[in-house]
């Protein structure tokens, strides 16, 4: 991720000081930022329409547990703008207070997921009990503050800097390559040097007839566009009705551009979720 430079900004993350979600703000912008925690999702986003917070990170897909669906469904319901997008690969450590090994730990406190994905490792250790929480970096904050022996949590390694943990094994996910794709969201609509710009996501609804998906796509690669992903969800009150939420790809800003004009005229509604600059490595 190229570092980016802002000032008197504040940035809203899901979950606590150490988090994934916090690590990704300070790989785009540095570690001197003003943060604002969120606990929910919707908490973020309303934290970005009251003007609280000026910019939001939000995760959107992993590569093991697919897209974060609702996070789609904010994005689109409150008009938010995608400036950025950063992937990053997710690492599991368990973390205790100093002076302690895996045979101390009772109880290791972490996210439903991050339990999830470390399930195998603590097969071999069936005297810890494992317990569903808020959220990663929360958990370890709490073991730092209130002295918790005897309770580990599994969180990234910036929150065992942070809050002076102990790692007492790193990396304990079961698949070793797990990634996590972030989009960086704001309220107003960007003013971007469109020669940076070089991926889009966008959202359409079709009327439901043969053929009318397949056209989308014939578009966008007469266009020169590289289907990246496609999403469906459901439109609310209109049953067995679907919104097709699209990432695109693109050389050439007018191919881009070209390819915008015929959908607008094809589709029943379409909207444009944010362009910008591809983050994938």
């Amino acid at each position: 991720m190229i570092l980016i430079i802002i000032m008197n900004k504040v940035i809203a993350i899901q979950g606590a000081e150490g988090s994934n979600h916090h690590k990704v703000a300070r790989d785009f912008y540095g570690s001197s930022i003003q943060l604002k925690e969120c606990m929910s999702f919707d908490f973020l986003v309303s934290s970005l329409l009251d003007g609280s917070a000026d910019l939001g990170v939000m995760a959107l897909e992993n590569t093991i547990a697919g897209s974060i669906i609702p996070n789609y469904a904010l994005i689109d319901q409150h008009n938010l703008h995608i400036t950025n997008e950063g992937y990053l690969n997710i690492h599991h450590h368990l973390m205790a207070l100093k002076g302690q090994g895996i045979n101390d730990i009772k109880e290791v406190w972490s996210h439903p997921m991050a339990l999830l994905q470390c399930k195998e490792f603590f097969k071999n250790y069936p005297h810890v009990k494992l317990v569903e929480d808020v959220d990663t970096a929360e958990v370890a904050k709490r073991i730092s503050k209130e002295n918790l022996f005897g309770i580990a949590a599994i969180a990234p390694k910036i929150a065992a800097d942070i809050f002076d943990l102990n790692i007492i094994e790193d990396e304990i996910q079961t698949i070793k390559d797990n990634s996590t794709r972030f989009v960086i969201v704001q309220t107003d609509q960007p003013v971007d040097d469109t020669d940076q710009l070089n991926k889009a996501s966008l959202k359409f609804q079709l009327n439901h007839k043969r053929g009318s998906l397949a056209a989308i796509l014939n578009v966008l690669s007469d266009c020169k566009l590289s289907l990246t992903k496609i999403q469906s969800l459901p439109v609310i009150q209109t049953p067995w009705k679907y919104s097709f939420f699209v990432d695109v790809t693109f050389d050439s800003y007018k191919d881009y551009e070209k390819a915008k004009a015929i959908i607008e005229i094809m589709a029943e509604e379409f909207k444009i979720l944010g362009t910008y600059k591809n983050g994938r490595p």
